[in-house]
Formats: C-alpha cells, structure tokens, sequence
C-alpha cells in the first residue's frame, strides 16, 4: 500500500508546556506528523532534561547532558530557546503564534497573562489558535490557583485509596502508581480534545480555549471504581491484585512464581477451573455465577490459591492459554521488552542522536494503515533547532 503524508502532516504547533501531561499531548501530536516547536528556558529548558540519573549514554559509554525521562516524552519536536520572561522573548513567541495553529501550556492560572501570552492576548493575534491549557485544577473553583502534581492528584483523587494490598493484610496501605498515571492520562484527554478542536475548526474557522485539568482526568480516569461508589454509596477500597467487580481476576501464587488469571465470563470461568483439574469448582451452586463468586470470594479464591500453588507457573500458563483463559506471567520491564510479541511489534525504536549516535525511545502505540507515525528525530537538545525555526518561520537572517 502507498502510504499517505501522516495525519497532522501541516499543522504546526507552539509547546509552552514541561515536565510530562502537556509533553506528552505534544508528543502525541508530533507522532502524527504536526511540526511541534518547543519552546525551553534558556541554559536549563525543561526540568526534566536533568530528573536523573539515568541518562542517555555516549559511544564510549560516558553520561550525556540528556536524562532518560526528558527522552521519554519529547521525540519528534524542534526545540526552540527563548526566555518568554522577558519583552524580547514573549514578542517572539507572540509572533510564532500567529504562523501557528495550537498553542498547549501547562503554567499556573493566569501565569502567561503578564507576558501577554494568554489566550484572550493571543487568541486577538490570531482567531484560528487553540489553546490548550493544562493545569493541576482547572481555570475555575476554589483551587484553581493552586499547583498540582500527580502524585499529590492520585491522592486527592482517590487512585491510592484504591491502589495497593488489602489494608488488614500485609504491605497494606496507601500506594501510587508505578507511572504519573495522572500525567499521561490528561496528556491523552488534552490529545482528544485538540484533535476534536482541530474538526471543529473546519466547521466554524475558529479555535477555543481548551481546559484540561489534572484533577478532572483523574477521576474520570477511576471509570467503573466511580460507578461502583454511585451505585452502592460506599467507596471502594484496596483489593491488592484482586478485581473489584470479577471473580477470580487477579494474581495466583504457583510453586515458582506468580501469574494473573483473568476469567472475564462464565465460559472462562468453567474453563479455567476444568484447566486446573477442579471442574466441580466450575459446577459448584456457590460460584455459578460471577455475582455469587464475588459474594463468596474469600472461600472460592482459598480453594484455587491451594491448587494453584502445586504446579509451576509456565506450566499453568501453558494449560490455560490452551484452554482459552486469559492469563500471564508478571514481567520487569526488561523481560517485556524481550518478550516476542513486544518486539514483533518494534516497541523499542532507535533514533540518530548527535551526543549517543542513536536514542531508544518507546514507539507509538498508534497504528494506521496509509499514513503512518513517522519517527523523524529524536527528542532535541536545548535549543537545538532555535536557529533553523527562526529563519524557516520568521524569516530572520543568521
């Protein structure tokens, strides 16, 4: 099939934003062929250019200027130094928006107006802008003026209330994800929303203001952990690896290891419980239905974790994949990365980087069939394309 230009091929977009929620919304968008121009501080750009070690290696094996988590969320973008602070920096940024069409930035409320770069200044230089802004908060409510983390969100929003052991068993208690989940999730909605902005325009001519909260995400993000509280009146709690509203759906002990079971109906179920060699578990009148398996959860999942723990973990693998039941084992990263269906799908890509000769880098999981993600560089160095950008967009002389 001949492939057709990437789908934002000719949209440019302006990055005000760091750390990881608006980077990572650009990066969606720069993944799907837009020019993402990020604009960093002068000498320091964004902070997590230096949130390490680890950092990305030279040829001779030596640590580089370039941390590991900058070079997770920043690839395909030019970068672009300036100081918006002061009235040299922000004229030129103002300028830049007027050959752009999206604008994203994560600054406290109100942060930009100061310098003129807020979205009622900008949107008067140019009607066709959208703007995104992330925030902890959101651009109204009590604690709109407030700074906002992840980890501080997964807490206020309720995830580590739901995350982690059993309180009344061992290593029980509050706990964060493994990844700013929060993070990744708003950069995702703030993705949806300037795509959606994007179609509207066609409609209408105009861009708008895009207000993507942390907190808002977050809690959307909680998905059935709120329906269950809207329905019942209670909040749920912990369950370890344990599923809320399925039973069994979570991780067995096997003599040599651990593995997930994952039985989403009832044909699973009786499936699984004929792979273990207990089909009368899958005939029993107390687990017939998943309603009375959750009901009586504590007696059904003791019966299985005895079988469980008498045969070794591939070996359970093995039984169940042949039957059907969704199960596996539970990698590091490094054994995911080995996995062959991880590198059948080339998860791992390798970029030309002028300090480390290449840059690993995460491939994008989005996949289309006639104009594909094209991986054009490697996350930039400070200031990288400053040059390039300003003579290109602006016209300026060297």
């Amino acid at each position: 099939m001949q492939h057709r230009p990437p789908p934002l091929e000719g949209i440019r977009v302006l990055d005000l934003s760091r750390i990881l929620a608006g980077p990572w919304c650009t990066q969606n968008l720069a993944d799907l062929g837009a020019d993402v121009i990020k604009v960093e501080r002068p000498a320091t750009g964004d902070d997590t250019r230096h949130w390490g070690p680890p950092y990305l290696k030279d040829g001779q094996g030596q640590d580089t200027s370039e941390a590991a988590y900058y070079l997770s969320t920043n690839r395909n973008k030019r970068s672009l130094e300036a100081d918006i602070a002061s009235p040299e920096g922000a004229a030129l940024v103002r300028e830049l928006v007027t050959h752009c069409d999206i604008l994203v930035e994560n600054f406290k409320v109100g942060g930009l107006r100061k310098y003129g770069l807020d979205y009622d200044s900008l949107n008067a230089l140019n009607p066709r802008l959208i703007y995104c802004s992330v925030t902890g908060f959101g651009q109204d409510g009590p604690c709109a003026t407030l700074p906002g983390y992840d980890f501080m969100i997964q807490g206020l929003g309720g995830l580590m209330s739901i995350t982690g052991e059993r309180d009344d068993l061992p290593g029980g208690g509050p706990q964060k994800a493994g990844v700013a989940v929060t993070d990744i999730i708003t950069g995702m909605y703030a993705t949806v929303a300037i795509l959606a902005a994007i179609q509207e325009r066609h409609r209408s001519g105009l861009g708008q203001h895009l207000d993507i909260a942390l907190l808002d995400c977050h809690v959307a993000m909680l998905a059935n952990q709120n329906s269950n509280y809207f329905t019942s009146g209670n909040a749920p709690t912990r369950a370890g690896n344990a599923h809320q509203n399925v039973v069994p759906y979570q991780v067995f002990a096997a003599s040599d290891g651990h593995l997930i079971v994952a039985t989403g109906n009832e044909s699973q179920y009786r499936a699984y419980c004929k792979a273990i060699g207990a089909p009368e578990l899958g005939d029993d009148p107390r687990f017939a239905t998943n309603r009375l398996r959750v009901t009586n959860r504590d007696v059904l999942v003791a019966l299985l974790s005895d079988i469980m723990k008498q045969g070794p973990r591939d070996e359970w693998i093995s039984k169940l994949e042949a039957a059907g039941v969704p199960c596996g084992p539970i990698n590091n990263i490094a054994q995911t990365f080995a996995h062959p269906q991880v590198q059948a799908r080339q998860l791992r890509r390798e970029l030309p980087h002028p300090l480390g000769g290449t840059a690993p880098v995460t491939a994008s999981p989005l996949r289309f069939s006639a104009s594909p993600v094209v991986y054009r560089n490697a996350p930039p160095m400070l200031g990288q394309h400053t040059q390039e950008i300003l003579q290109e967009i602006l016209g300026r002389t060297a």
